[in-house]
């Protein structure tokens, strides 16, 4: 009997591994996977205050540890894509898919407070329509709007999926200290494969800026970017 390869799929600052649920089905025959949840994270384990990347780093260590695995396959994005770089620095990952990394940026530069400061506004206009979400998000033209951040075609997302992405949005105790975080990607030279995906409209993490700046860190990795129609070259 063949051992599936391990997989973790981790997710972006403010969101859970509920992001991940159309993804899973169409792995889950050929990886084992494992979905965790960040600390701090709705649905994760409680925020100890004052958490960092690297902290979060520490936890996915400790759950390889836990399962007895030395390295593992790494998929993430945004704040996901930058642990999992980060975990390939540690010699913890066999490959790394990194869509759209957070942490490519000069810490206080525009290429990162334009980022952060996108999740913030976002998290506050989350707050104030939280209470009349699971009616509005049933229409496809709002599901479209109110994320625009976050997809390019948010009206595809069932009301379900859209209305879960708003309450992690809302619900993550960690993100004022994760979005004020001064850390970044140092410099990379991994020793196991890397790609770097982007999509072409990321709103973002824009690919001719983080993407730019991605490349020159980790120059090895395979750059790939994502059509509006969904493909990737």
């Amino acid at each position: 009997m063949t051992t599936k390869p391990p997989l973790v799929l981790l997710h972006g600052v403010t969101n859970s591994a509920r992001i991940w649920d159309d993804v899973v089905p169409l792995l889950d025959e050929t990886f084992e996977l494992l979905v965790p949840t960040a600390a701090g994270h709705r649905g994760g384990p409680p925020d100890p205050g004052g958490l960092t990347i690297a902290r979060l780093v520490d936890d996915v260590e400790t759950l390889l540890d836990d399962h007895g695995l030395p390295q593992a396959h790494l998929a993430g994005n945004s704040m996901g894509g930058w642990m999992a770089l980060e975990l390939a620095r540690r010699g913890r990952a066999l490959s790394v898919c990194a869509l759209s990394p957070a942490g490519c940026w000069s810490p206080g530069a525009d290429d990162e407070t334009h980022a952060t400061s996108a999740i913030r506004r976002g998290r506050r206009l989350a707050a104030a329509a939280l209470p009349v979400a699971p009616i509005a998000l049933r229409s496809r033209r709002i599901r479209r709007i109110a994320l625009r951040d976050a997809a390019e075609r948010a009206d595809r997302l069932t009301p379900a999926l859209a209305l879960g992405v708003v309450r992690d949005l809302v619900g993550c105790s960690a993100a004022t200290d994760l979005l004020g975080t001064t850390e970044q990607v140092a410099p990379l030279t991994p020793s196991c494969p890397v790609t770097l995906a982007w999509a072409e409209r990321d709103r973002i993490f824009p690919p001719a800026v983080n993407g730019v700046t991605a490349q020159r860190l980790v120059p090895d990795a395979t750059s790939s970017s994502c059509r509006r129609s969904g493909t990737c070259r």
